[in-house]
């Protein structure tokens, strides 16, 4: 499948943060649909355990991320990204290939992009033209994409509002990069993980008479919405406390200090 990038849309830069959360140029591929027979065995088309094992060793269960670890192990990571970059998707593969090679895919390169750049204090002092996250990096087959691209132009795309709580933009208040590589097989399994964690995580505040959550449910409202009918009821799908109708909600300030091992 050749992946061709076509209409340039407007590209959003949220106010004081200046970075992330963008549009990006749309991403023309042909991606299946989800697969709903639980008898139809997933095959997973891609190998990523060389990820995995980057990931088991140089990432804490908390979350926090050992990049210098990272950069004595940066040949292998780039290696990871190369094989990425020659195995590029096939309309063949299953919905939950794509989604794990796409959410991975965005990951490793994330953290590729702060190894080459280390040592830095956050994603935000990546040079770049406008923003990090609109720096076209990532070469998948014949195509130059940004984490944008990945993000919005595929990702999003696909209709699962939890891939929000499984790509980690390598900053504190994202939710974690988790110790385990995607595949097709455990792709649901674990961002059904990654979202439970992280909304009853510290990155939001809920009590029974209080909730102060995460800027990604306001950044991303519409996705959630698409499967709720408001964003509390979203979250309750998954938080231990609830947030009750008439609980006023606010949100935290975004912390964009590098998710980095030590940090306070």
């Amino acid at each position: 499948m050749k992946m061709k990038i076509y209409n340039l849309v407007a590209i959003a830069i949220f106010s004081c943060l200046m970075i992330s959360c963008v549009s990006s140029r749309g991403i023309n591929f042909k991606k299946q649909a989800r697969t709903s027979n639980s008898s139809v065995p997933l095959v997973n088309e891609i190998n990523h355990q060389q990820w995995d094992d980057l990931l088991k060793k140089h990432v804490r269960e908390e979350g926090l991320v050992d990049y210098k670890g990272f950069q004595k192990d940066s040949a292998l990571l780039s290696e990871y990204i190369t094989y990425l970059s020659e195995n590029e998707p096939s309309e063949k593969w299953s919905y939950e290939e794509q989604l794990a090679y796409f959410i991975n895919l965005y990951n490793a390169s994330t953290v590729h992009l702060i190894v080459k750049n280390y040592p830095i204090k956050s994603i935000k002092d990546v040079e770049a033209t406008i923003s990090p996250f609109l720096k076209k990096f990532i070469q998948i087959g014949d195509e130059k994409l940004s984490l944008a691209d990945v993000e919005k132009g595929i990702l999003q795309k696909m209709n699962e509002p939890r891939i929000h709580f499984a790509i980690n933009c390598a900053s504190y208040s994202c939710p974690k990069l988790m110790r385990e590589a995607y595949t097709a097989k455990n792709v649901d399994s674990l961002m059904e993980q990654a979202t439970t964690e992280f909304i009853n995580s510290d990155k939001n505040e809920i009590t029974s008479d209080r909730a102060r959550i995460s800027e990604i449910f306001k950044w991303y409202k519409k996705d959630f919405l698409k499967q709720a009918n408001s964003i509390d009821e979203y979250i309750n799908q998954y938080s231990r406390v609830k947030i009750q109708p008439t609980t006023e909600i606010n949100y935290l300030e975004y912390d964009w200090r590098l998710n980095e091992v030590g940090v306070n």
